[in-house]
C-alpha cells in the first residue's frame, strides 16, 4: 500500500481534513501547508498528484500519536534515527499507539472488516524483526485493518474532526 493511500485512508476513517492534518503533521515536525496535503490525497492519474513519502507519513503518524496522548519525554539511551523506513508493521503499531488499542479492541477492529485473527498472530505483528515469532504486516492486513476502523468509528463517531485539543473518536 502507498503512503498516498494510506494517509487518505487514515484521513476518511478519522475524519481528517486538510487543515488537520497540517496541524497533525506539525505535531509530528513536518512542516506541509493544507494545499501540499490536498495534493497527497489526489490519486496518481489526477492532476497535481504529489508522492507522500516516508518522511511525511512518519510524521502524520508522529503527529497522531501527539495529538492523541500528548508528547512524552524521551528515554535516556541511543537516539533514534529519524530517517527510519516505514513498514507496515511499524505502522501498524504507529496506529495503535495513537488510538489506545489493546488486542481484544484490535482483534474487533478487525473482526469489523471481516478479518479473522488469534491473539498470537497479532502480537507476531509487534516483535522485533530478527524475533523467531516475527510475522510481517500484509497490505492486505493494513487495508482490512483501516477499512475496520472505518466501519466501526466512523459512522459511530461525532463529525468533529480530530486535533490536538479533540481526541475525536468519541473520546471526552
Amino acid at each position: 500500500m502507498t503512503n498516498n493511500d494510506l494517509l487518505r485512508r487514515l484521513r476518511y476513517a478519522l475524519n481528517l481534513n486538510g487543515e488537520a492534518i497540517t496541524d497533525i503533521c506539525k505535531l509530528g515536525g513536518y512542516e506541509i501547508r493544507p494545499v501540499d496535503v490536498l495534493k497527497l490525497l489526489k490519486k496518481e492519474e489526477e492532476a497535481g498528484f504529489n508522492v507522500c513519502d516516508d518522511t511525511a507519513m512518519a510524521a502524520f503518524l508522529d503527529g497522531l500519536i501527539i495529538a492523541r496522548r500528548g508528547a512524552h519525554e524521551p528515554k535516556p539511551g541511543p537516539v533514534k534515527e529519524q530517517g527510519e523506513v516505514l513498514t507496515n508493521n511499524l505502522i501498524l503499531r504507529k496506529i495503535r499507539i495513537a488510538l489506545e488499542l489493546n488486542d481484544e479492541a484490535m482483534l474487533a477492529i478487525l473482526a469489523k472488516a471481516g478479518f479473522r485473527l488469534s491473539k498470537s498472530e497479532l502480537s507476531a505483528m509487534f516483535r522485533a524483526e530478527g524475533h523467531r515469532n516475527y510475522k510481517p504486516c500484509g497490505d492486505q492486513f493494513l487495508r482490512n485493518f483501516i477499512r475496520g476502523l472505518t466501519l466501526g468509528h466512523r459512522n459511530a463517531q461525532p463529525k468533529q474532526p480530530i486535533t490536538p485539543g479533540n481526541k475525536g473518536l468519541g473520546d471526552t
